[in-house]
């Protein structure tokens, strides 16, 4: 007979087992304690996590806590400005080091006992141990951190997944022109979705819901750019589309004439870090995703002062993003129970640009602040359907879910991989 743990495990690995290719996941995979416990484990503590900017600690002595799931780590810049990154947890007694959140230390000081920290995770300092205590056996316990392009990326892991130099050969030479590391965070909003974190990231990989939901976003996004079903258009739908692909062939010519990457990337099943990126031409006035299209900012990111570049896409494990030539919008989730889920949202802006005189803070976060809440509330509404007995799995659509159907692909494959399999 299996123990409660085995039995989970078994419960699990059916519950993989049983997903129907090109359907959303069985119930349980999205309501059950159980998979919420081994998704932490297996996925955000197996695979490398977006956690963060750069620019969260621009100076030595900068400190970011971003808890993961059950655990937490700490990212700062040390005294010599290297990035670094350690578990939240004390080497004493395993008290939490730093609260959620941004601060400026000399030294790590645990406000249990005070065991206390260098920069470089060495324990400068335990009182009371005695003069034979060996200091060099209980230093802060490293992450694996990597900078790419200016976006950080966690692994909790001991022997991360090295598909990672696949993705920073991919971004680094396309965010090179946004000079992210030399950005700040403008404005930093945490939204709590009432949803699994697999909803809120099938949420953000398809647009099917965009036009009915998005009204705002949708002044800048063209619809076509994310699925359509061809048989099924409109005159004008057909009209829209084929423009559409006449932009798209003069700004291809734009963009690789100003060496600006632009073709798709697509590194999803089959690898353990899973992204996706594409330039995509900006709607409206084509300039940045605001309430009139417009950019929001007088001054541009980086070197990206030239026209017409559009919004450089980029989805991950848990995170969404959009690179625009005046600003950045970078979205990290993080699962919190098995029915809420964080989304943390960082505007970027140029490191010398001022509020109130080269951006209107408004104008910068209206567009994603309206955006968040609406796509909080249809996650909501997706996790009372799938904790109902009425629920059964549906089917993606071809045209405009491919994107989820490789994620819940990928998800399986990942959770297999990692030991959950008949």
């Amino acid at each position: 007979m299996l123990d409660a743990a085995g039995g989970n495990h078994a419960e699990i690995s059916r519950q993989l087992a049983a997903r129907r290719p090109g359907h959303t996941l069985p119930a349980p995979l999205y309501t059950s304690a159980a998979v919420w416990a081994a998704d932490c484990d297996a996925i955000f503590g197996s695979h490398w996590i977006a956690v963060g900017v750069a620019c969260d600690v621009p100076e030595a002595g900068d400190v970011i806590a971003v808890d993961i799931g059950p655990s937490s780590i700490v990212i700062l810049r040390d005294d010599d400005g290297a990035l670094r990154a350690f578990h939240n947890v004390c080497s004493h007694r395993g008290a939490r080091l730093v609260p959620p959140g941004r601060s400026i230390v000399g030294k790590l000081v645990c406000p249990y006992h005070q065991w206390t920290y260098d920069l470089d995770g060495a324990l400068a300092l335990a009182p009371h141990m005695g003069v034979d205590f060996e200091h060099a056996l209980h230093h802060l316990k490293p992450v694996a951190l990597r900078d790419v392009g200016g976006i950080l990326y966690a692994c909790l892991a001991p022997d991360p997944p090295s598909d990672i130099e696949e993705l920073a050969a991919v971004l680094e030479p396309r965010l090179a022109d946004y000079d992210l590391r030399n950005s700040k965070v403008a404005f930093e909003q945490d939204v709590i979705e009432e949803g699994n974190w697999k909803l809120t990231m099938e949420n953000n990989r398809e647009c099917y819901h965009c036009a009915s939901n998005h009204p705002q976003l949708s002044l800048s996004f063209h619809a076509a750019d994310f699925g359509y079903d061809p048989e099924n258009l409109t005159e004008s739908e057909q009209a829209e589309a084929n423009a559409l692909l006449d932009a798209y062939a003069k700004y291809g010519a734009h963009w690789t004439e100003e060496g600006l990457a632009y073709e798709p990337v697509e590194h999803t099943v089959g690898w353990p870090t899973n992204f996706r990126t594409q330039r995509l031409i900006i709607a409206g006035l084509g300039e940045s995703q605001t309430p009139d299209t417009r950019a929001a900012v007088s001054i541009p990111l980086g070197t990206a002062s030239r026209p017409w570049m559009g919004d450089v896409h980029l989805w991950g494990i848990n995170s969404w993003n959009h690179i625009m030539s005046d600003h950045a919008v970078v979205f990290t989730a993080y699962p919190i129970a098995p029915d809420r889920t964080l989304v943390r949202t960082k505007w970027l802006v140029h490191a010398d640009a001022v509020e109130g005189e080269d951006y209107d803070l408004e104008n910068l976060t209206a567009v994603w602040k309206t955006t968040n809440a609406e796509d909080a509330h249809l996650v909501a509404l997706a996790q009372r359907g799938v904790s109902s007995a009425g629920y059964r799995p549906g089917p993606y659509s071809r045209f405009t879910e491919r994107a989820l159907d490789e994620f819940a692909t990928w998800y399986v494959a990942r959770m297999q991989a990692s030991g959950y399999a008949l």
